[in-house]
């Protein structure tokens, strides 16, 4: 029996189109900070990609800072073909995935050996406070919940991800960003215009309550207010990092095979197991 998607892929995409048509364009702000983390880790990598690719659902926001990449709808089938490319970046849309563990196999055929997976997504605690505010509002006012906020994978949870995909020497790491806003309302405007509005399948089909809206900006205000009289809101990035298996790649040693001793390096007295303590 197949399990309901829990993001309506159709909701998104009005979502996105929504904010793209807004004046000026869609929110941005924390795509550009996502892309700048991008960019610093490639710049530590001892390596010139030549034939990148970007999966992304903002072409226009992420295309223009990796001139020459091959820009992929973040589909349900991304159109890379395999071993064609040295970097695949998945840029701040995997949270959004059917099949988040699919998104990564697809990208990791898509590498040559030795290539280069990066992904960054919403995860973590981000929105969390927002998530509990809206829960609890809604409960006080009707009775019943709705899922509203995107769950949020936890890191580790997102680091066994790429291992799953079969890529080697995985790396996951968080970065946190604070914003301030004059009100919970003025929080919700701009994650309309992020595109990053409610688009779970789960989701109720018709105006929030005012009722609801007034409480949870309340309870988000006596949460997450700040001295000056605005509110914060959490995102933690989530940052995924994987190579495509090769040959030249380190591997660990087998046991019993080391060439030194542990007890030299440490310049003690080796003991049998269950023998009285090296002296230090």
């Amino acid at each position: 029996m197949s399990r309901p998607d829990l993001t309506d892929r159709s909701a998104l995409l009005r979502n996105r189109d929504r904010a793209a048509r807004r004046p000026g364009g869609p929110a941005r702000f924390i795509h550009d900070a996502a892309i700048v983390e991008v960019q610093e880790r490639l710049a530590e990598v001892n390596r010139s990609f030549t034939s990148p690719a970007v999966v992304t659902g903002w072409p226009g926001i992420w295309g223009p800072p990796f001139p020459g990449a091959r820009l992929a709808e973040d589909a349900d089938i991304l159109d890379l073909a395999p071993a064609a490319h040295d970097l695949v970046i998945h840029g701040l849309a995997l949270h959004w995935a059917a099949d988040p563990v699919g998104q990564i196999i697809q990208c990791a055929r898509a590498l040559r050996p030795d290539g280069l997976f990066l992904a960054v997504l919403f995860g973590g605690q981000t929105l969390a406070a927002l998530r509990g505010c809206l829960a609890e509002a809604e409960a006080a006012a009707t009775g019943g919940l709705s899922p509203r906020v995107l769950p949020m994978a936890e890191l580790r949870e997102a680091g066994g991800l790429l291992q799953r995909a079969g890529l080697a020497m995985p790396v996951a790491d968080v970065s946190t960003l604070t914003v301030s806003y004059p009100g919970p309302r003025a929080l919700l405007h701009d994650l309309r215009a992020m595109g990053e509005a409610n688009a779970l399948s789960g989701r109720l089909r018709h105006f929030t309550r005012p009722a609801v809206l007034d409480e949870a900006e309340r309870r988000y205000a006596a949460a997450c207010g700040t001295a000056g009289g605005r509110v914060a809101a959490r995102f933690d990035l989530l940052f995924l990092t994987g190579w495509a298996p090769a040959p030249s790649q380190p591997r660990p040693l087998r046991p019993g095979s080391a060439a030194a001793r542990l007890a030299d390096a440490l310049g003690t007295v080796e003991r049998p197991a269950g023998g009285p303590s090296a002296d230090r």
